[in-house]
């Protein structure tokens, strides 16, 4: 009968300083929403969010943007990613119709609380959503985040709030 040997050495390793443990990772990726804002008035009133983005992923044309986007265009991302992706892609949070109501106590979609709530929401759908599908879907990300053009054929051209590059 034969023998298995198991192999039993370390890897080879270089002690570590620290800059090593402390430094910036060498691919890191940071997004924060945050900042709405609510512009319009009557039927045309909608909030926009800003979206930062500090990163060193190759992917990304720019390593630093800030873009302003709606819950729409956020809906937007997530069908693109769902039409393309083999990967489960999170839900949004939901669209509150029943806030939308005439007659309420409140501001509806527009009171500050449910705003804060939705921000907080769509940052966590945002990083939800990376994990796993950055590699595969990057180039809706790159749109979502940058404000690059949309590819011919998507179905519907993002708002184009884009602040800085």
């Amino acid at each position: 009968m034969a023998e298995t040997i198991a192999d039993t050495r370390r890897l080879i390793s270089k002690p570590q300083n620290l800059n090593d443990a402390y430094g910036p990772p060498s691919n890191f990726l940071e997004i924060d929403v945050g900042n709405p804002q609510t512009v319009g008035v009557g039927r045309g009133r909608f909030t926009t969010y800003e979206i930062r983005v500090k990163t060193n992923l190759p992917i990304f044309k720019l390593k630093e943007s800030t873009v302003r986007r709606r819950y729409s265009d956020f809906e937007w991302l997530r069908n693109e990613l769902e039409r393309e992706s083999k990967v489960v892609v999170p839900p949004l949070p939901g669209k509150a119709l029943l806030r939308q109501l005439p007659f309420r106590g409140d501001d509806g979609i527009f009171d500050d609380s449910f705003i804060e709530e939705r921000k907080q929401a769509l940052e966590q759908f945002i990083n939800k959503s990376l994990h796993g599908i950055l590699r595969v879907q990057g180039q809706y990300f790159l749109i979502f985040f940058q404000g690059c053009r949309p590819p011919i054929g998507t179905e519907r051209a993002l708002s184009s709030h884009v602040l800085t590059r």
